[in-house]
């Protein structure tokens, strides 16, 4: 049982998180080039799909704790230090992902195509750049790509860690 849930949980990392840690990484160059010429429909649309690619797997990538947890217990390991800290890992990307890449790609995607959706995501970043008349400062841009990399740094410690399992005395 545990190779499957091993399995199952390899490929819900890469199913999930790949996608998201892509997107992500390629919506603030997509935003820059969106707002550099507004008109360009292809942009936009660029800037929509990377939204929710992000927004989608996010939800998705719950898949992959839930298929951790069920390959640590099965592996005995619930209480070695190298899962705990990918825990914590796992839990900041996420919180990361959560509350400050998703509701500002919202907001700047809100304000390049004029959409104002119910208004609570321009609300939310307001104060990272994205500016009453619509527009969105190249702050807005700067703060996602820093986000996204450290959303991205995360998941990639989670990944080494779970790889070289400090400590481990498991052959799995």
């Amino acid at each position: 049982m545990t190779k499957f849930f091993l399995t199952l949980h390899v490929l819900a990392a890469i199913l999930a998180v790949g996608p998201v840690t892509v997107a992500a990484s390629m919506f603030p160059a997509a935003l820059r080039r969106a707002q550099a010429d507004p008109g360009d429909a292809s942009a936009v649309a660029s800037l929509r799909l990377l939204q929710r690619i992000c927004s989608v797997y996010a939800f998705v990538g719950v898949a992959v704790p839930v298929t951790g947890f069920a390959t640590a217990s099965s592996l005995n390991v619930l209480g070695s230090a190298w899962l705990i800290a990918s825990i914590i890992l796992t839990v900041a990307a996420a919180a990361v992902l959560i509350v400050l890449v998703l509701p500002r790609q919202e907001a700047a995607l809100d304000a390049v195509t004029g959409e104002g959706g119910d208004g609570t995501a321009g609300q939310q970043a307001a104060g990272a750049g994205v500016l009453a008349e619509g527009a969105v400062g190249v702050r807005v841009s700067s703060q996602l790509a820093m986000y996204t990399g450290v959303f991205n740094l995360l998941w990639a410690t989670v990944t080494v860690l779970m790889i070289i399992r400090p400590g481990s005395t498991t052959g799995a």
